[in-house]
């Protein structure tokens, strides 16, 4: 079966972020250099693709979400050569390349705003979306993601640029036929170099309502905040999109773009979509829009739990378009780093260990988080000079505002925002972690816990190591045709210790246990009356015959065996 899937339906994903993965040229910057000295180190952990977050020429106010060149390298970054002998190296390896694409906005810097804005009637006037005001006021009350109006006046021709994200993502009018031709252009440019395909971002809201209705729901600042700091007593993202960003997301026009997208992708081989989103509605009724979407509603769950995990898949699984494939992660540039968003504070690694089992056993397509892998935690600044990301500022100066206490508002903005989850790769126990030389300071600080082991020289040599076990799970993933192409079928749906399900293909069968109690556990499972022992989190187990009927489990353990029919 496994020789009918398209390669991303086998592949393990691995999410670069070039800011902090590698600096090869000594500048306290990731780069281009540094990602290509370490492709051995990724083949060698058994990583198939890179999702290689943005590249391109920015002012990185959103640190490169904010694109200023869509065909171009940021020379912080190296040059369109180096790109070149990345995908290269990748491609020589057996791996692949997919890019971020960012599809909403672009920065204000970039020439097509520039021009846009210069004059009223410029051609490229209409490639962004420009109104008059109101009685001295924006054209409507609409609001940024990321806090205050989405319309920001304009001196010089005396109208409002619309931005769903900050003022300096100003958003592209996607109703122009312009765009599309130009944004397509872009398209093609990298899909002739040979990338793979893309990751596309913030794609719900690319159309706006023609009409820009005011909404109905009010909001303030701070309320928007606690929202996304996951505040139990705020509302959930779904909920306050439903009434404050009604008219801004999910209006009609999407899924007729994204199959204009994927018919320009399908003219090249063998390439991928995958869509910032959890929404399986863009695999589009005939699978004919995004490849894969991802199942955020698994990450979001905290704790993650025997209950939870049946859930989600009983309702992810059902919701899939026929014919379309699932996609699981857990981590990622924009959110809490699964080691620290799970543990307990206790039993962290032993909980890392069965997230990523989790990942690698369930059925669809994994992504995983650069850092995960050794078991990188959330840093959390402490001091505001040291903050990056502009979320996190604009939340501090917010609740400051509105009378937070500083060294508290402080600690909330950092718990908040994205620096946390992006500090430096840690190479090594060196100084700056090996990921900077030592004379130099990074451009984020390096989690201090790469001295105490959470680094990869050190794991490397420790058989019993986070980032070995890593290696055991993706090479048995490989060998392992049930757990790629297999169904999934639960077993023991009243447990609540302890997840188990099968993944069965018309020929294997493999039964998958993941204990989430600290307690040792004593199972019986009817699927047959022995099984071979193919993983055991204990690493004594494996190759031995259990028996199904009576099979006990370590803490935290997670087995895999293969009944014998």
């Amino acid at each position: 079966m496994m020789n009918h899937l398209a390669w991303w339906q086998t592949a393990v994903f691995y999410q670069i972020y070039p800011h902090s993965f590698a600096d090869g040229n000594g500048d306290g910057v990731g780069d281009l250099v540094g990602i290509i000295q370490k492709l051995d180190y990724l083949q060698d952990l058994g990583i198939d693709a890179i999702w290689l977050s943005p590249h391109y020429p920015s002012p990185r106010f959103d640190m490169g979400y904010d694109i200023a060149d869509y065909t171009a390298v940021d020379p912080i970054y190296g040059t369109l050569d180096e790109f070149k002998q990345l995908l290269d190296g990748l491609h020589t390896r057996g791996m692949k390349l997919i890019l971020d694409l960012v599809l909403n906005h672009t920065s204000d810097q970039h020439a097509w705003f520039q021009e846009s804005r210069s004059s009223r009637d410029n051609p490229k006037r209409d490639w962004y979306i420009w109104r008059d005001g109101k009685d001295g006021a924006p054209p409507n009350n609409w609001y940024s993601i990321f806090g205050g109006p989405s319309w920001t006046y304009d001196e010089t021709t005396d109208q409002y640029y619309y931005h769903f994200f900050f003022k300096e993502q100003p958003d592209l009018n996607w109703r122009n036929p312009d765009v599309q031709a130009a944004m397509f252009a872009a398209v093609r440019f990298w899909l002739d170099l040979g990338v793979d395909g893309f990751r596309l971002d913030a794609i719900e809201s690319l159309f706006e309502h023609p009409d820009l209705p005011d909404h109905s729901g009010r909001y303030t600042d701070l309320d928007m905040f606690r929202t996304f700091q996951r505040d139990p007593d705020a509302p959930s993202f779904a909920d306050t999109s439903r009434y404050l960003f009604t008219y801004q997301m999910r209006q009609p026009g999407i899924h007729e773009l994204f199959q204009e997208i994927r018919a320009l992708v399908d003219e090249y081989d063998n390439r991928v979509l995958v869509g910032e989103t959890d929404d399986v509605a863009y695999h589009g009724q005939h699978n004919d829009e995004l490849h894969l979407v991802f199942n955020f509603s698994l990450m979001h769950r905290s704790p993650i739990t025997p209950n939870g995990i049946r859930a989600n898949q009983q309702e992810r699984l059902a919701a899939l378009p026929a014919g379309a494939w699932p996609c699981n992660t857990l981590g990622n540039h924009d959110s809490p780093r699964a080691y620290s968003r799970f543990g307990d504070g206790q039993n962290d690694e032993a909980i890392a260990r069965l997230a990523l089992a989790l990942m690698l056993t369930l059925r669809g397509t994994p992504f995983l988080y650069n850092g995960e892998e050794i078991g990188m935690g959330n840093w959390l600044p402490s001091d505001i000079a040291t903050f990056r990301d502009n979320v996190s500022l604009n939340a501090y100066q917010t609740m400051v505002r509105l009378g937070t206490p500083p060294e508290e508002a402080l600690a909330k903005a950092a718990a908040s925002g994205r620096d946390q989850c992006r500090t430096p790769m840690q190479w090594d126990n060196a100084a700056n972690a090996g990921f900077s030389p030592e004379n130099v300071t990074p451009w984020l600080p390096v989690n201090p816990n790469y001295a105490a082991g959470v680094n990869v020289a050190d794991q490397l040599a420790n058989p019993d190591s986070l980032l070995n076990f890593y290696r055991r799970l993706l090479a048995l993933r490989r060998q392992t045709s049930a757990l790629i192409a297999g169904e999934y079928v639960p077993l023991h749906e009243e447990a609540e210790e302890y997840v188990a399900f099968l993944r069965k293909t018309a020929v294997s069968t493999l039964l998958v246990i993941l204990n989430y109690s600290p307690n040792p556990l004593t199972l019986a499972f009817d699927v047959a009356e022995t099984g071979k022992v193919l993983f055991s989190s204990e690493g004594e187990r494996e190759g031995e015959t259990a028996v199904l009927a009576t099979l006990p489990l370590a803490p935290f353990e997670i087995l895999l065996t293969e009944p014998n029919q």
